[in-house]
């Protein structure tokens, strides 16, 4: 089978969910024989443009007629059997969905995030849940400066999403949607999609077991690692819950806190370290030592206040043994069971999510037992081989 598999690449040097993703099922479909034609953008082109360009740019998320083009050709060139669109926002815009559909091409598109509820894709307007403008009415973003906390931007993006709102491209440029958790099918249909072309399918991981181990002595000795310790590894973003998780740790001052990773609340995050003798803030940190580090750890905990699609950190934890401490929304209230495979908390509720990973770490024997149910979960939903027949499945309902 050939496939034309489309992405827009956050900035270099980013570790989103959704770039991972789309190297690996390219990757997994090469490895099974599949022909993999790769097109995409990366949002660094807007960042080293001039200013003339980037007013193009901004221009074509309404419609990009450059990549309208080149995709027309691409496919002109190889005739894929399918076309699968992972992130469209914002330089290819909704035109490549066009593009595809004018050459008589089948459209997959997987929905990392819920960007067709909320044009900001998280789901969240000033730190709190909102799904308000899944009724089209996207002029509230614009007060609200919904869109990087701008006016201007906020105003430009709403429009984009109003005028492909209004050409209906989302609901029919589009052949089969492939959801990432129970909880953005849910929001699809109560916007009005269609419910025949919806499917669900899990991120995946390889194994880590597999992985060739750095020698953790020396990992722990260059960080200074406390014996025992919980984790937090990710994103340093509001919608990761880091304000839930200073909060929480504000209190817990018994439990080491091992934190991992880059992001815009990184600065602020790393003020309030320097008055906690028991958090040890990492920033980034190589992914295979971020893995060991995990394995080392008594569990993980993942404040995260937005729905996430289907959470990496979540899987490779899983992949890991290690049970986690979870917000109960989105994709976290399917993917841990509670009391079996981790905690759950309520949304933004500082004493629960302090209770539970003080209950967590009291309870040694517990966190050992989720952590080999949590495995065993892993092993059941998130492996190569498993991900590998389902996405053929959707593609075979295609072609």
């Amino acid at each position: 089978m050939k496939i034309l598999v489309i992405h827009n690449y956050h900035r270099k040097g980013s570790a989103s969910g959704d770039d991972l993703v789309y190297n690996s099922e390219i990757e997994l479909l090469k490895k099974h024989g599949h022909k993999v034609i790769r097109y995409y953008v990366r949002n660094d082109e807007f960042d080293d443009a001039g200013p003339l360009k980037k007013m193009a740019l901004t221009l074509g998320m309404f419609w990009s007629f450059e990549n309208y083009r080149k995709v027309r050709r691409v496919i002109e060139k190889y005739n894929p059997d399918v076309v699968h669109i992972h992130t469209f926002f914002p330089l290819l815009s909704p035109s490549i969905l066009y593009a595809a559909k004018k050459s008589g091409k089948k459209v997959v598109a997987t929905l990392h995030d819920t960007r067709f509820i909320c044009p900001c894709a998280t789901s969240i307007c000033h730190g709190k849940l909102c799904n308000e403008c899944m009724d089209g009415h996207y002029s509230r973003m614009i007060k609200r400066k919904c869109f990087k906390d701008s006016m201007a931007q906020s105003f430009m993006v709403s429009m984009v999403f109003k005028f492909h709102r209004l050409r209906r491209s989302f609901y029919n440029q589009i052949d089969k949607y492939i959801c990432l958790n129970d909880n953005q099918i849910e929001l699809l249909k109560q916007a009005g999609f269609d419910e025949e072309k919806i499917t669900k399918k899990y991120n995946f991981t390889e194994d880590t077991a597999s992985f060739e181990r750095p020698d953790y002595e020396s990992i722990r000795e260059e960080y200074n690692l406390p014996e025992r310790f919980a984790v937090f590894y990710g994103r340093i973003g509001e919608e990761k819950g880091i304000k839930l998780l200073m909060k929480a740790w504000n209190k817990l001052k018994d439990i080491p806190l091992v934190v991992m990773g880059a992001g815009p609340m990184e600065e602020e995050f790393k003020k309030w370290c320097k008055g906690k003798d028991n958090v040890y803030f990492l920033g980034y940190t190589k992914h295979d030592n971020c893995l060991e580090i995990v394995r080392s750890s008594e569990f993980v905990v993942f404040p995260s206040i937005w729905y996430e699609g289907c959470s990496m950190v979540v899987i490779e934890t899983e992949s890991l043994g290690k049970a986690i401490v979870a917000t109960d929304i989105g994709f976290m209230s399917e993917a841990v069971r509670d009391g079996v495979t981790g905690y759950k908390f309520r949304l933004k509720d500082v004493k629960d999510f302090r209770d539970k990973v003080q209950k967590l770490w009291n309870d040694e024997d517990k966190a050992l037992e989720m952590g080999e149910n949590a495995r065993e979960d892993f092993e059941s939903k998130y492996t190569v081989d498993n991900n590998y027949r389902q996405l053929m499945e959707i593609y075979n309902t295609l072609v």
